[in-house]
C-alpha cells in the first residue's frame, strides 16, 4: 500500500463511531419513551413564562416530547394565592389609631387619623392622601419612614367622607354626603386634626413638621403651607405625583376612568385582586393594607341590584366633580411661593406643567422622579419615597444648623 493509500485510509476510519450502533426492540424503545415521559412529568413548575423559557426548550426537544394533551394547558400559578389576597392589619404599620373631635357651630368632624408618635425633638411627618383614597395608601411608607428617620412620627390623617372620618351636623345626625369638599375646608381640616393630635400628645408646642401630600393631598397640604396655619412648625412641603397642568388634562377623563371600574366587589380579596391585577396599585402588599379601608359592606337585603356583591366604595368619587377644578387651580403657582422646603415627587418628567419646568431650572424646589411607579408612588415605591423623604428632611432640619452668636452677646463677652 502507498503512503498516499495509508493516509487516505486513515482519514476514512477517523470519520467512523468509535462503536457499532445497537439496534434496539420495539420493547426497549417503548420503555425509553416511558422513561422520557416520566421524567417530563416529574418536572416541577419553575413560575416561568413561556418567552423565558423558550431557548432551553428548544435545545432539548430532541430528548423529550412534550405531552400534547397539556400543551394548551393553562399554567399553574397564575392565579393569586388566597392567602396572598388576605388583608394585613393596620397594627402592622402605625402605633395609634384615634378618633378625634372637632366641634363646630354648624357642624362636628370626627377626624380618623392613624399616629406613631415621635421621640422628644423629632420630626412628625404629616401625611394626606388622594380622592378616594384613606389613610393607610401610606403604611408602608410611614414604616419605611421610621426606619430612614429614627425617632420620627408619622400622622396619616383622613379627609371627610375618606376613609372613617365622619361629619354630624349640630344635633348629632350622621352628615349625607355630598360633603363639603372645597380647598379651605381641606386644608382646614387637616390642620384641626394636627392641632388635635398635639392635645393627644399633650405637648406644649408643635414638632418640626414635613407634610406630604399625594394627589388631592397635594393642593391641600400646599395650601397650609401658603397660609402658615401651623406656623413656623412646617419645615417644608412634599407633594406626590400631581401637577397642576396634568391634573386639569386628567380632569376631562375622571368621569370614563369612574364608568370603567367596578362598582363593587364580591369580597375584599377580589377588591384587593382588581387593584393588582388593573396595576392601579402595582405593590400587592400595599395593597393588601391599604384596599380594604376604601370599601365598606352593604348589609341591606336588596343585594340583587349590586350582582350579588356587596362591597362597595366607601367614597363617591362622582359626586366630588364639583370640587375637581377648585383643588387644582392655580397649585403650581401657589407651590412655588408658599414658604419652606419644597419637594416634588413625579412617576415622569411628562407631567411637569411650563410653570414648573421654569421653577425647576430656576432651582426653586427640590424634584426627584420614579419611573417604574404609578400614580401611587408611595405605595408602588414606599422604600424608595421614604429615602427621598428622609433627604428632604436633612435638607431643611434647622435643629442641624449652628448658628453663630449675636453681636449684642459677643458684646457682652468681651466687657
Amino acid at each position: 500500500m502507498s503512503e498516499l493509500q495509508r493516509s487516505f485510509a486513515k482519514a476514512k476510519l477517523a470519520g467512523l463511531p468509535l462503536e457499532p450502533p445497537i439496534p434496539q426492540s420495539q420493547d426497549t424503545l417503548a420503555l425509553v419513551e416511558e422513561e422520557n415521559s416520566d421524567e417530563l412529568h416529574s418536572f416541577p413548575d419553575s413560575g416561568q413564562d413561556e418567552d423565558s423559557s423558550s431557548a432551553s426548550s428548544a435545545s432539548s426537544t430532541g430528548t423529550i416530547r412534550p405531552n400534547s394533551k397539556n400543551l394548551f394547558a393553562r399554567p399553574t400559578g397564575s392565579k393569586p394565592r388566597k392567602d396572598a389576597l388576605d388583608p394585613l392589619p393596620w397594627t402592622d404599620y402605625f402605633a395609634q389609631e384615634h378618633y378625634l373631635e372637632n366641634v363646630g357651630n354648624d357642624e362636628t368632624v370626627i377626624h380618623h387619623v392613624y399616629l406613631t408618635p415621635p421621640a422628644p425633638r423629632g420630626p412628625l411627618f404629616v401625611l394626606h392622601h388622594g380622592a378616594g383614597s384613606s389613610g393607610l395608601t401610606f403604611a408602608l411608607l410611614a414604616q419605611q419612614l421610621r426606619k430612614e428617620v429614627p425617632g420620627s412620627g408619622v400622622l396619616a390623617v383622613e379627609a371627610r367622607g375618606h376613609g372613617e372620618t365622619v361629619v354630624k351636623t349640630s344635633d348629632g345626625q350622621m352628615k349625607r354626603e355630598p360633603y363639603d369638599l372645597s380647598l379651605d375646608i381641606l386644608s382646614l381640616d387637616l390642620s384641626n386634626a394636627v392641632r388635635l393630635v398635639q392635645g393627644k400628645l399633650q405637648s406644649s408646642q408643635l414638632p418640626d413638621i414635613i407634610l406630604v401630600g399625594h394627589s388631592l393631598g397635594g393642593p391641600v397640604v400646599t395650601d397650609v403651607a401658603q397660609k402658615g396655619i401651623l406656623g413656623s412648625s412646617v419645615l417644608g412641603y412634599a407633594v406626590l405625583d400631581v401637577v397642576e397642568g396634568s391634573a386639569m388634562d386628567a380632569l376631562q377623563k375622571m368621569n370614563l376612568y369612574l364608568a370603567t371600574r367596578p362598582k363593587s366587589f364580591s369580597s375584599l380579596a377580589s377588591g384587593i385582586e382588581w387593584h393588582t391585577r388593573s396595576r392601579t396599585l402595582r405593590n400587592s402588599a400595599s395593597a393588601r393594607v391599604s384596599v380594604p379601608s376604601l370599601l365598606f359592606q352593604r348589609t341591606d337585603p336588596h343585594l340583587d341590584d349590586m350582582g350579588n356583591k356587596p362591597w362597595l366604595w366607601r367614597t363617591d368619587l362622582s359626586a366630588t366633580e364639583h370640587y375637581w377644578e377648585n383643588w387644582f387651580t392655580g397649585l403650581s403657582k401657589k407651590f412655588l411661593e408658599a414658604r419652606g422646603g419644597k419637594l416634588l415627587i413625579l412617576a415622569g418628567t411628562d407631567r411637569l406643567d411650563k410653570e414648573l419646568m421654569i421653577g425647576q431650572m430656576q432651582g426653586k424646589y427640590q424634584l426627584q422622579v420614579f419611573p417604574d411607579a404609578g400614580h401611587f408612588i408611595q405605595e408602588d415605591q414606599p422604600a424608595k419615597t421614604a429615602m427621598a423623604l428622609a433627604d428632604f428632611y436633612r435638607r431643611n432640619d434647622r435643629s442641624a444648623l449652628v448658628l453663630p452668636p449675636k453681636v449684642g452677646e459677643m458684646l457682652k463677652q468681651t466687657s
